[in-house]
């Protein structure tokens, strides 16, 4: 079963249920106008969707057009992302040269979650000075959690999956850093790849609350990186049960991995530039790589072992915002 949304005019769009191929599709019907409402009430709603899929599976369905395809949450209520891959943390001590983060608990912000761009969307930023960082990461969205929440029952509250482009802004990122009261400026809002997919659906993807698949990332064309998100230091049922150590979790909110990132970064790269700096810094002394220009592209999607892309792509530019003129 896959799950997109159509744009239709409203702010959350038109849910609706994808073939295997991504070729056609069936709305999800009045009583699931959107996906927000279908993980509200998944209870009910899986069965019917699952019955759509089935439909698609036998050949029913409308021809789908990809370029009305919004972020398959277009906003929610809230977005926490961690910082799982401990190969992602030790590179940004070095990018930004900071001391290492004491603690044995996962780390995790809660972010921008009124808006995710959708995959083929221009992403305006006010000024490239500001250092434009594209950060690839899966992410999961949850039903109704409620507080103190152990990991092990966390997982049944995990009810799809999402690749997502954790957009950054890394000038001004050690800024917010330094004054302890978390990210405002550096982390404008997320992009989502087209599918929103349940864990069972990866198959052998999804291995002990992981994404087990390549994030594959090409910047302007060229090859970036294809760490495997496999290497997560914390489960995704673990950041769940963290995230609702302390409050209940309301039905729709999505939790992030943080950037994809293993060990063997030397052969399979990174997914973010970021990352790729603290490499260059640490193999000659200063950075090499800039960061993104205004007109660049960067394209970021899964890929299993057999081809297979579950969650689409994300194939975004970077675009001038277009901001008020001074008074």
């Amino acid at each position: 079963m896959r799950l997109a949304t159509l744009r239709n005019g409203t702010p959350d769009g038109q849910l609706v249920v994808v073939c295997a191929a991504a070729a056609r599709y069936l709305p999800a019907g009045p009583a699931l106008p959107n996906l927000l409402t279908a993980i509200e009430n998944w209870g009910s709603a899986e069965a019917t969707l699952a019955a759509l899929a089935s439909e698609l599976a036998d050949g029913a369905g409308l021809p789908l057009d990809p370029a009305q395809l919004a972020a398959p949450l277009p906003r929610s209520w809230q977005w926490l992302d961690g910082s799982a891959f401990g190969t992602h943390g030790d590179l940004m001590q070095v990018a930004f040269n900071m001391p290492p983060i004491e603690t044995d608990l996962p780390l995790m912000y809660q972010g921008l979650s009124d808006r995710f761009y959708g995959p083929t969307d221009p992403v305006p930023f006010a000024d490239p000075a500001h250092g434009i960082d594209f950060e690839g990461e899966f992410g999961v969205i949850v039903d109704a959690v409620p507080m103190g929440t152990s990991a092990r029952d966390a997982a049944a509250h995990i009810k799809l999956v999402v690749q997502i482009n954790d957009w950054s802004l890394r000038t001004l990122a050690p800024i917010e850093m330094k004054t302890g009261f978390g990210w405002v400026q550096a982390k404008p809002a997320c992009s989502m790849a087209p599918f929103a997919v349940p864990p069972a659906a990866l198959g052998q993807g999804w291995h002990d609350n992981r994404v087990a698949l390549d994030l594959v990332v090409d910047w302007n064309g060229a090859p970036f990186g294809h760490a495997n998100g496999r290497a997560m230091d914390f489960s995704f049922a673990e950041l769940v049960a963290h995230a609702a150590r302390t409050r209940d979790l309301v039905a729709g909110t999505v939790i992030g991995s943080g950037t994809v990132s293993n060990p063997e970064y030397a052969t399979v790269g990174s997914s973010c530039i970021s990352e790729r700096r603290a490499i260059e810094i640490i193999a000659a002394g200063k950075p090499a790589t800039a960061f993104m220009a205004i007109g660049d592209r960067v394209r970021m999607e899964a890929r299993a072992a057999d081809g297979s892309t579950p969650f689409g792509a994300i194939d975004q530019q970077v675009v001038q915002a277009s901001l008020p003129a001074a008074c």
